[in-house]
C-alpha cells in the first residue's frame, strides 16, 4: 500500500481535483486510484464510499485554504478592501484556472453541491457547510464596515447570504459561459448592494473616487 498519510493524501487530492474539473458523477474511484497511483485496496482502506472520500477530500481543502481566508477578511484590514481583495481573488483565481485547463470551474463546493444535494445528504450537508463559513466571513465583514460608519445599519447575516448568493450565481455564469470575464467587477457590484460609496468603472478597471472610503484603499 505504499505510506499510508502519502496514499491518503493523494486520494484526497485527486479527488477534489478531478470531482472539480469534471463531476462527481463523471469521476469512478477507479479513475481517482489510477490518477493517484493507489490501489483500490488501498482507498477502502481509507474510506468506505466514494461519497466519504469526496466529503473528507472537501474539507480537506477548506482546511488547506482556511489561512487565505483569515489572512483576507483579518479584522487588521479595513472593511471594504477585505471586499475588494475577495472579489479580486476570486477573478484572478479563476482566470488562472482558466488559462491553465481551458475552463473556467466556478466554485468547488457549489458545483458538487448543486450537483448532488438531493442524492446525497452528506454531501449536501458539507456544501452547506462551506457556504455557511463563507457568509459568516462576509457577514464580520459587514458589521465592521458598519462600525466605522461606512455602511449603514442592514441585517448584516441576510446581506452576507445575499452577497454569497450573488457571487455563486456570478460564478455559475461564467464557468456556462466559459468566461472568468464576468467576474472582473465583482467589487463594485457587492459595493453597490451594501451601500458603501461605489468606486468609478473606466474600461473594466476600478479607480474609485478621490474622496470615498473605498479610495482610501488604494492610497499609498
Amino acid at each position: 500500500m505504499g505510506r499510508t498519510s502519502d496514499a491518503k493524501e493523494k486520494l484526497l487530492r485527486v479527488a477534489f481535483e478531478l470531482i472539480w474539473q469534471q463531476s462527481y458523477g463523471s469521476v469512478s474511484v477507479d479513475d481517482i486510484c489510477e490518477r493517484a497511483k493507489v490501489k483500490k485496496g488501498s482507498f477502502y482502506y481509507f474510506f468506505p464510499s466514494k461519497s466519504d472520500l469526496a466529503v473528507a477530500a472537501y474539507e480537506e481543502q477548506w482546511q488547506t485554504s482556511r489561512p487565505k481566508y483569515d489572512r483576507l477578511f483579518s479584522p487588521l484590514v479595513p472593511p471594504l478592501e477585505r471586499i475588494d481583495n475577495y472579489c479580486r481573488g476570486i477573478y484572478e483565481s479563476q482566470k488562472e484556472t482558466q488559462q491553465k485547463t481551458g475552463r473556467v470551474l466556478g466554485c468547488p463546493f457549489a458545483s458538487v453541491g448543486c450537483e448532488l444535494s438531493t442524492q446525497d445528504e452528506k454531501i449536501r450537508h458539507k456544501s452547506q457547510e462551506m457556504f455557511d463559513r463563507m457568509c459568516k466571513y462576509l457577514e464580520n465583514t459587514l458589521r465592521d464596515a458598519h462600525k466605522e460608519e461606512l455602511i449603514g445599519e442592514q441585517d448584516f447575516s441576510m446581506k452576507a447570504c445575499t452577497i454569497f448568493s450573488l457571487i455563486t450565481g456570478m460564478l455559475l455564469q461564467a464557468k456556462v459561459k466559459n468566461d472568468s470575464e464576468i467576474l472582473r467587477d465583482l467589487s463594485p457590484i457587492i459595493l453597490q448592494m451594501i451601500g458603501a460609496p461605489a468606486p468609478i468603472i473606466t474600461a473594466g478597471f476600478i479607480s474609485p473616487g478621490k474622496n470615498s472610503p473605498h479610495a482610501m484603499l488604494h492610497r499609498p
